[in-house]
């Protein structure tokens, strides 16, 4: 089961920062402390700053582990250059050894992949991952085939273009996750 954190929450903002600066703050914090409290509540005002170590600690671990921009440009120009078909089937793949249950869904229906993990059900829309805009209007079908399926959720994928503000507004409203460049490459090296 993943713990989705609230995306501006100082959690999430020090998780997608460098690492050294969730230790600067454990460091501010601590330096506050000693300058601030009396002597007596010093370690008090001092392990306030425990749960930004830990953080700090998570994202040191996972940028170590990330692969590096030259790897992501490679799978990008290797993802842009596959036919739908292979593109399908490495996607599946990826998301399979994540622990999803893949069910292929029929062509030319506005889902193209149902995920199915801990018993909730996640659409992906992924065939049009190369177009140059993109627009509304295929997350509107998404979201309405996640309505006909009772998914809690919806992912669309894109490495190329970019989406329209009001296709960005709209996927945010309405339960979509875009899956965009970078987080395709780092999801398929992840999985290779």
């Amino acid at each position: 089961m993943k713990f989705k954190m609230a995306e501006k929450s100082l959690f999430a903002v020090l998780l997608r920062s460098p690492w050294w600066i969730s230790f600067a703050v454990v460091g501010l914090i601590v330096l506050a402390s000693g300058a601030l409290l009396p002597k007596d509540y010093f370690i008090v005002g001092a392990l306030a700053g425990f749960p930004i170590f830990v953080v700090g600690c998570i994202a040191a671990w996972k940028q170590l582990r990330a692969p590096s921009p030259t790897k992501v440009a490679e799978m990008l120009d290797a993802v842009n250059s596959m036919p739908w078909r292979t593109f399908a089937d490495t996607l599946e793949s990826a998301w399979a050894r994540e622990g999803c249950t893949v069910e292929r869904l029929k062509p030319g229906s506005a889902a193209d992949m149902a995920l199915v993990l801990g018993g909730k059900t996640t659409l992906v829309s992924a065939r049009r991952w190369k177009a140059a805009t993109h627009g509304v209007e295929p997350l509107r079908d998404l979201h309405a085939a996640m309505k006909a399926r009772d998914a809690s959720s919806g992912v669309y994928v894109v490495t190329q273009g970019q989406l329209s503000d009001t296709a960005r507004l709209f996927a945010r409203d309405h339960g979509i996750s875009v899956l965009q460049d970078e987080g395709v490459a780092r999801l398929l090296l992840n999985h290779r």
